[in-house]
């Protein structure tokens, strides 16, 4: 029998609906069913709300960022039961294939995207009461004891993600980064950027209230604009917006021969610099989506060093019933919004 599940789903530019939806069912041997306990809202869901990522199915369910419990496995899973408590990576993998024996998780060729399906094939995000999870055994992680559920959470994407920028970027001991954007992806650069022993963390953002949440997070330095530093030596610079200002900002900071990692998610068409000026800069430019599955283990013991920090990023805890609110308030920056976490059966 198919039972309803709430859900909020993409229905067009700026419109999401909260819906009665089936709840997903084993289709893959592989495959387990978890029931949700927190759905974080991301950056990177603004990209599919506001249409600058295009191609998104309506009805499709929102949201990639979860943390919860095991309900029903496959008959080819091993690793999981039911009652198990589990994160998760925004993208599926196998564990087998190239890309992830090297590493590179988020490329995994049989791989998806939570929270994606286009001309309907794909795999439906978590922003629901449950989700289905393939290749359950190689994607999913267990929580560890003791580690709080914002944390949990943000270990399966933007503190993953913040650490890969930092790491890219060359952060370590001698060195100065820069992390242009303070979102919750940026304040993780930061963390991680101060984790892996950078001398100085300089944060750029014209939000005044991410300045000084970006300082909590460990930041030594932080200006609205790079003309603020005074021609200040960057070596690295995590950029973590997704947009031409920010890569122009990015750009403008980093020393010759330094190095840009790109975490942001960006959609337009083209460089804010051209072929020319990286060749006069000696640049190093790095993007990509983060190989959370990669990256797991060692975030999850930063994690768990920096658990109450990590609790403190969440300014909106609410209900699932108030996804679509939750979205407008992030979407809007608006009453001290920093990150939304959705509570399933709150």
């Amino acid at each position: 029998m198919v039972r309803p599940m709430k859900a909020i789903t993409f229905q067009d530019i700026e419109t999401l609906a909260l819906e009665e939806v089936a709840e997903p069912t084993l289709e893959s041997p592989g495959d387990v069913i978890v029931r949700v306990e927190a759905a974080g809202i991301c950056g990177s869901d603004l990209h599919v709300y506001h249409g600058r990522e295009a191609g998104l199915d309506a009805g499709t369910i929102m949201g990639h960022e979860f943390v919860g419990e095991v309900v029903e496995v496959g008959p080819a899973v091993d690793t999981w039961s039911p009652g198990d408590r589990v994160l998760s990576p925004f993208t599926t993998n196998c564990g087998r294939c190239e890309y992830c024996v090297e590493g590179l998780t988020s490329r995994c060729i049989e791989g998806q995207l939570f929270g994606w399906v286009e001309g309907g094939r794909g795999l439906h995000g978590c922003q629901a009461d449950f989700v289905r999870v393939p290749l359950a055994d190689s994607t999913l992680v267990r929580v560890p004891e003791g580690l709080s559920r914002e944390a949990s959470l943000f270990a399966g994407d933007i503190l993953s993600t913040g650490f890969f920028g930092a790491e890219t970027a060359g952060a370590a001991p001698g060195r100065t980064v820069a992390v242009v954007g303070c979102g919750p992806v940026g304040q993780m650069a930061i963390l991680a950027a101060r984790h892996l022993g950078a001398d100085e963390v300089v944060a750029l953002d014209r939000v005044p209230e991410r300045l000084e949440l970006a300082q909590r997070f460990g930041a030594d330095l932080t200006a609205s604009d790079p003309g603020e530093l005074g021609g200040k030596r960057i070596d690295a610079v995590v950029e973590a917006v997704g947009s031409p200002g920010a890569t122009g900002a990015a750009f403008d900071l980093v020393r010759p021969g330094g190095v840009i990692s790109a975490v942001g998610v960006h959609t337009e068409e083209h460089f804010a610099f051209s072929p020319g000026d990286a060749y006069d800069k000696n640049l190093t430019y790095r993007a990509g989506r983060c190989p959370v599955r990669h990256y797991l283990d060692r975030v999850l013991e930063v994690a768990a060093d920096h658990d109450s920090l990590l609790r403190s990023l969440v300014s909106h805890p609410m209900s699932l019933d108030e996804g679509v609110r939750g979205y407008d308030l992030f979407a809007r920056r608006v009453d001290g919004c920093t990150k939304v976490v959705l509570i399933s059966g709150s």
